[in-house]
């Protein structure tokens, strides 16, 4: 059965990762009063969050010119996950809205479902967050992303500790 979530506003959202390189699970989680919620996601799905982030703030600055610019900051001790890190379900696809009367701005991550399956049963979570929060998740994120395995510079795959197959120097380990 589809479970519908929403956190408004959230009083804390973050990124986390689990396991070693090579090896990690990342999560979306967010808490409001005694309701916390995890969500399993790729690191692409984190990265590319960031970027559409940055660009539908931008969008967002031009539309409406008054709004003061939210600053990428954030703590990095204040950006773990919290315990038990219990995901409800990995999610498929995100999306961005905002509310010009709130100034909130929502993240709706919907969960993955089986080719063919109807998308009203998939579950869904709506994350309410200020501007700010938004961005420093984002940058957290991006950060986040960063510490994992170093990508070859000629095939773009990841290189493991113990080397890496790189189709494009012929096989040859580097």
């Amino acid at each position: 059965m589809p479970q519908e979530l929403e956190l408004r506003p959230v009083a804390r959202i973050t990124a986390g990762v689990v396991g070693t390189p090579g090896k990690r699970v990342f999560y979306l989680q967010a808490r409001k009063d005694d309701q916390l919620v995890t969500l399993i996601v790729e690191k692409q799905q984190i990265i590319s969050l960031a970027v559409g982030v940055e660009q539908f703030l931008e969008d967002l600055y031009q539309k409406l010119p008054e709004l003061p610019q939210a600053a990428p900051d954030f703590d990095e001790r204040s950006m773990s996950l919290e315990e038990p890190v219990d995901p409800i379900f990995r999610v498929g696809q995100i999306g961005l809205g905002y509310e010009e009367l709130s100034d909130l701005v929502v993240l709706v991550a919907r969960e993955v479902q089986d080719e063919g399956a109807d998308p009203e049963q998939a579950s869904v979570v709506r994350l309410w967050c200020t501007r700010p929060e938004m961005r420093a998740l984002c940058q957290w994120g991006l950060e986040l992303a960063s510490r994992g395995r170093p990508v070859c510079g000629n095939c773009g795959q990841p290189i493991d500790a113990e080397g890496h197959f790189c189709p494009k120097r012929n096989g040859h380990k580097h």
